[in-house]
């Protein structure tokens, strides 16, 4: 989120969210399941889960999916088949997890579900077979770095870098391969565009938003909750303890049941990301860092009493 005169600008939000229901977890249990089928017999592993148009044809349908969960062909500096392993459970979790709770698990899939079978639809037209993870590190990447452009990752433990660069580069690549005549490049660019315009559709361009405002449009609950927080900032800077207490009140009667709430440091609406502003438990953790952050009410002082009473 960038801060801009007279309000918060430039922020991205999905036109619905729905229920997050962490399949993330179950797209990374497949690709450790399928990493050590892979690793038992990588030749017959290629046979039976690599998609083949002819195969799919004859009613093996489970290769338009399961030719995504795995390391074959990921060439990361010759990196061994563990260490990419790691770095794309890193990544699907990461950026997989952060999509879901922003966007809930329908949306999610068919986001899975439009890159993997367009990049599948695709490989058959050109008459080639697919086995790789395509959609972790072209679609999902992209996706990722267009919500939250300002993440910071950390190469290696050291080397800070912009998401939005990482994506860059992983753009650039992929279009070099298309460029060149790769079809697997091609086949992964078609999926990764229909997934991405899929995104497109379901998003929302917040130009400016006025933290002045006391209310928000019933559909946009992150505008409203943008303006809270500035009032909160202001009602715990100036120690005003009956403001603080009307504003626990009020966030207190909005809290969502059931949702999985952070930790008191990691409360941080004001961070580039904005993830806090849009979370369905803002208004439980607000209340919780009111609460903790609460001015002592004044105590009137005492009348004096007369000598000699």
């Amino acid at each position: 989120m960038a801060a801009g005169k007279g309000g918060v600008s430039k922020r991205t939000v999905f036109r619905s969210k729905g229920q997050n229901l962490h399949s993330v977890y179950v797209l990374l249990f497949l690709c450790i399941a399928f990493f050590f089928l892979e690793h038992q017999d990588a030749d017959k592993y290629a046979r039976l889960f690599s998609f083949n148009a002819d195969a799919v044809a004859s009613g093996e349908i489970w290769r338009l999916l399961t030719y995504q969960f795995t390391q074959a062909g990921q060439g990361w500096f010759a990196f061994p088949k563990p260490v990419v392993l790691f770095f794309t459970l890193l990544l699907l979790y990461l950026m997989g997890s952060a999509l879901e709770e922003a966007w809930g698990t329908a949306h999610f899939l068919a986001f899975f579900l439009i890159s993997a079978v367009v990049s599948a639809f695709a490989a058959a037209i050109l008459g080639i077979p697919l086995l790789g993870s395509y959609f972790v590190n072209f679609t999902l990447l992209f996706a990722y770095a267009a919500t939250y452009p300002q993440q910071t990752f950390f190469l290696f433990g050291v080397m800070p870098v912009r998401v939005r660069w990482l994506a860059y580069v992983a753009a650039a690549v992929l279009l070099a391969g298309v460029v060149a005549g790769g079809d697997s490049n091609t086949a992964a660019f078609a999926g990764a565009a229909a997934a991405f315009l899929y995104y497109l559709s379901q998003r929302v361009r917040i130009v400016m938003i006025d933290p002045n405002l006391e209310s928000a449009p019933a559909d946009n609950a992150s505008i409203r909750n943008a303006a809270r927080f500035v009032a909160v900032k202001k009602a715990v800077a100036g120690e005003r303890a009956a403001e603080v207490d009307r504003l626990i009140t009020q966030f207190e009667r909005e809290i969502v049941k059931g949702v999985n709430i952070c930790p008191p440091p990691d409360y941080k609406p004001e961070n580039a990301d904005g993830y806090c502003i849009r979370c369905d438990g803002f208004a439980e953790c607000s209340a919780r860092y009111l609460a903790l952050n609460r001015p002592p009410a004044a105590v009137p002082e005492a009348p004096a009493v007369p000598e000699g009473t």
